[in-house]
């Protein structure tokens, strides 16, 4: 058995102001998105130019902050944030959603598609492997704050996690850390490293992310405030569906046009 390191969520202080590890970890992410992104231009193999990538980068933190907010607002607690509707800008005390920080890419991508009159699909052909490395660095930071545990295990990785009981559970985390965002990074990386046609790289993110959170899911701990719902399954569980549906769409589709 296990015993998570207890590390204060703080990395340093400068005045008054705390710089938290989670928020690092957001930080290190947008970074590699940055530093990949520039590779797939430097070797010719994106369809926006640097300038307009620089472009692209801000408008996908905006979509990533607002939608992850949004998100987790509308999927997981409607009724808390509409009777506390000033808490939704409290984004100090936790709670973003992927699929919602997903959604607000993808809006922000078609604006940004739009006003560089580039092909949606083929520019979120190139977001797409520039994300797993950000998704990595997210669920770091989720094992770093000790939150968003595993459900109790007798494995002897079983891990204690303070505030989760005096069971051991699984470190899903870190789970998640390798499976949507170490493995889809390669898988993604090798698949779009040579042209494939269009929209077939964005289909296999969808399908990619949503088989293996799905699957990552049956360790981790539903939320408290949520528990199980229909067929057993958690929230996270039920939103990574409609993503490997529409991801199968897409990818038929391509497939068809080629």
């Amino acid at each position: 058995m296990l015993v998570h390191p207890d590390i204060d969520p703080i990395a340093f202080s400068v005045g008054p102001l705390a710089v938290r590890w989670y928020g690092l970890m957001y930080l290190l992410g947008f970074a590699a998105g940055w530093w990949l992104g520039l590779r797939r231009i430097g070797k010719g193999l994106a369809p926006v130019t640097r300038a307009q990538f620089d472009d692209l980068l801000f408008l996908a933190v905006l979509g990533v902050i607002l939608g992850g907010r949004l998100g987790y607002v509308l999927f997981y607690k409607p009724g808390h944030y509409a009777s506390h509707p000033l808490e939704i800008f409290a984004v100090w005390q936790g709670g973003m959603s992927f699929h919602g920080g997903l959604l607000g890419v993808m809006l922000a991508m078609s604006f940004a598609a739009w006003r560089h009159r580039i092909d949606y699909l083929r520019l979120m052909d190139f977001v797409a492997p520039l994300v797993p490395l950000g998704i990595a660095a997210g669920r770091m930071g989720n094992f770093i704050n000790g939150e968003l545990w595993g459900r109790s295990t007798t494995l002897p990785w079983g891990m204690l996690f303070r505030n989760a009981g005096e069971l051991p559970r699984h470190p899903s985390q870190l789970y998640q850390f390798a499976l949507e965002g170490i493995a889809l990074f390669v898988l993604l990386w090798w698949f779009s490293a040579r042209p494939r046609p269009r929209g077939q790289v964005s289909a296999l993110f969808l399908i990619g992310y949503g088989a293996l959170r799905f699957v990552a899911e049956f360790a981790r701990e539903p939320d408290a405030f949520l528990g199980y719902l229909a067929f057993g399954l958690t929230m996270g569980q039920w939103l990574c569906l409609p993503m490997i549906a529409g991801g199968l769409a897409l990818w038929f589709w391509s497939t068809a046009r080629r």
